[in-house]
This record gives C-alpha cells, sequence and structure tokens, in this order.
C-alpha cells in the first residue's frame, strides 16, 4: 500500500476501535504535528492494530496495562477505555485489568487508571461496577 492507502486503511479501524474518541485525538494533532496524527493512523491503527494474531479486545487489554503502567497516559486511557468497551471488554473486566495493574505498576497509577474508567463508565451509564470477590 502506498502512504495515503494505508492512511485509509488506518482510518477505518480506527473508526472500528476507538470511534470518535480516536478521531478528536488524530484532529487535536492536526495544528501542530500532522505527521505525528498520520503515523498514529497509518502505522499505529492501518498496521499494528488489525494484526490477526492478537484480538481486538486483547489488544486492548494490552493497551491499558501498558498505558497504566506509563503513567500521565490519563488522556490515552480514555479513549483505549472506550475502544476496549467498543471491542467487547466489559466494564468489569477493565476495572479488573487495572486493579491487576496494582500489583505491576503500582497503586497509584492503578488509582488514577481507575477513575479514569469511573469517568468513561459514568458516561456510558456503566456505574456501578462491583468486582469484589
Amino acid at each position: 500500500m502506498n502512504r495515503e492507502e494505508r492512511h485509509q486503511y488506518g482510518m477505518k479501524v480506527l473508526e472500528q476501535v476507538d470511534g470518535e474518541a480516536g478521531q478528536r485525538i488524530v484532529d487535536s494533532l492536526a495544528d501542530v504535528s500532522p505527521e505525528l496524527g498520520h503515523q498514529v493512523v497509518a502505522w499505529a491503527f492501518g498496521d499494528m492494530y488489525d494484526r490477526p494474531e492478537l484480538p481486538a479486545r486483547d489488544r486492548q487489554l494490552v493497551t491499558l496495562g501498558v498505558l497504566t503502567a506509563l503513567g500521565g497516559c490519563e488522556i490515552e486511557l480514555e479513549v483505549h477505555i472506550n475502544a476496549a468497551l467498543n471491542v467487547g471488554l466489559t466494564a468489569t473486566e477493565i476495572a479488573e485489568a487495572l486493579l491487576h495493574s496494582a500489583v505491576y505498576a503500582g497503586m497509584p497509577r492503578s488509582v488514577n487508571a481507575t477513575l479514569v474508567a469511573k469517568r468513561v463508565f459514568g458516561e456510558r451509564g456503566l456505574l456501578p461496577i462491583s468486582n469484589l470477590s
């Protein structure tokens, strides 16, 4: 594929996974780094997200874990928590993944990610979550 075809294909995948939230991120880069926006679409979504070896829901679990571990990724977490819901993860599964991340990423990062999830779940009418065992 040429550059434009990769971008078009990436936009199709982006729309399926992230919907409007992903498009807002790309749009926010247009006046400061349109090339970064292009790479997010063409490379991250056109090349990586649609690889057949890992289902979309599993890719989102990995993404949530990495973003939580990195810390300071609240904007991306909001996009990818929505994406995780879009590809079939439940709010309880997401809350559990963020809880599990506390073991490896630390409690403060897990709490921060969970509070982003709370906002997304609230916007989507998915609260309260009960994952007590």
